[in-house]
């Protein structure tokens, strides 16, 4: 891929920057504005080049949300930002953009909005273009997806890859060729968007430890009672992982019922029950595995974080924050528990993405990616 360092001259130029503004809201506010941040280098980078710099983001899977809570909350980043309010290819919109100087930087609306976008037309992407001189790509998180900001418009302007987007891919391609004793931690939930990750890291790291909603795939697999838990695995493709001596399942579980939680074996479960976090010798377990691990690799939440229960995940997180090994996490849930115990700075790289990173880990590139080269 080539970088926006490679660039020449920037002066003047309107470059269109793709970004990953899907922020977590409630009520309007930002829980974590993480990928927020991880943008500005590559707009402050733009910014002192002299190019105008037009931001091209979405938030939420339908377009209904809008993007001026986050601009908000750029602003306390980027000070000369602006947000247009109006749809992409409106008079206002085009005279708004037309009327930029150098070093100014414009936030577009939702692009989600836009009907074009995630049917990847090539006729939006192409009027998409017209808005600028040079396409940069800066959102990794959101690089799996074949949508038309972020394949289609590659085929219409000379295209580059942001600072966020190259720093990802260098950091994340460490998993390729890791030092030993590796670690490799799974958790969340969605178990068939998972199963290439798991064949690939039991053949690759020393141990895999499986956490979240999978692991109660893997306990229903054995037989287990899992009772009102979250599935949705094939039992069959799960039983052949069972032969790899280097996959750990949790020992113990918190198994819920109503107000009521008891930390039990993972064969102790009642029908009534709820598995949503694992339990305190699983943490000393990993914390065990952590000790003696060269590199660790984790990405998921072990438990049910959203709905009280990220005990387990936030204790494993101070392990791994005092480790020496490389470490790298992702997965958006995990994330934001990282910025909730301020412990960016101990960990040695937090990825911006959720799916993008999987896609990534399990085949080596992705569709954004591939878009630049």
């Amino acid at each position: 891929m080539k970088s926006i360092k490679d660039i020449e001259n920037l002066k003047g130029k309107r470059v269109i920057v793709r970004v990953d503004f899907n922020v977590p809201m409630i009520d309007e506010k930002i829980v974590d504005d993480f990928r927020i941040k991880a943008a500005v280098p590559t707009i402050e980078f733009l910014q002192k080049k002299g190019a105008i710099v037009i931001l091209v983001a979405h938030i939420g899977e339908d377009g209904q949300k809008s993007l001026k809570p986050v601009h908000l909350r750029l602003k306390k980043f980027i000070t000369n930002s602006s947000f247009i309010e109006s749809s992409i290819f409106s008079d206002e919109t085009k005279k708004i953009i037309n009327n930029l100087k150098n070093g100014d930087v414009v936030l577009l609306e939702n692009i989600r909005r836009e009907l074009g976008e995630k049917t990847n037309s090539p006729s939006f992407a192409r009027g998409l273009s017209r808005f600028g001189d040079i396409y940069v790509n800066d959102a990794f998180s959101v690089s799996h997806r074949v949508h038309a900001s972020i394949v289609g418009i590659t085929k219409y302007l000379p295209s580059y890859a942001g600072l966020q987007l190259l720093d990802e891919v260098s950091q994340l391609s460490k998993a390729f060729n890791p030092k030993h004793p590796f670690l490799f931690i799974l958790g969340g939930a969605k178990f068939e968007t998972k199963i290439p990750l798991i064949k690939k890291y039991l053949r690759d790291a020393d141990n895999v430890f499986i956490g979240g909603a999978i692991a109660n795939d893997f306990f229903k697999a054995k037989g287990y009672e899992v009772g009102t838990s979250l599935v949705g695995g094939s039992n069959l493709q799960i039983k052949s992982f069972f032969k790899s001596k280097n996959l750990i399942l949790p020992v113990d579980i918190l198994a819920v019922k109503g107000s009521t939680s008891r930390n039990i074996k993972p064969d102790e479960v009642g029908s009534d029950e709820s598995i949503l976090d694992i339990g305190k010798d699983s943490v000393s377990l990993l914390e065990n595995l952590i000790d003696k691990a060269q590199f660790i690799l984790w990405n998921g939440p072990l438990g049910k974080y959203e709905a009280g229960f990220g005990s387990a995940t936030e204790k494993v997180l101070k392990i791994i924050s005092k480790s020496k090994a490389s470490t790298i996490v992702g997965g958006g849930d995990t994330v934001s528990l990282i910025t909730k115990l301020k412990l960016g700075d101990k960990i040695g790289f937090v990825s911006t993405g959720g799916g993008a990173t999987l896609d990534f880990l399990a085949k080596g590139t992705l569709p954004g990616i591939k878009a630049l080269k």
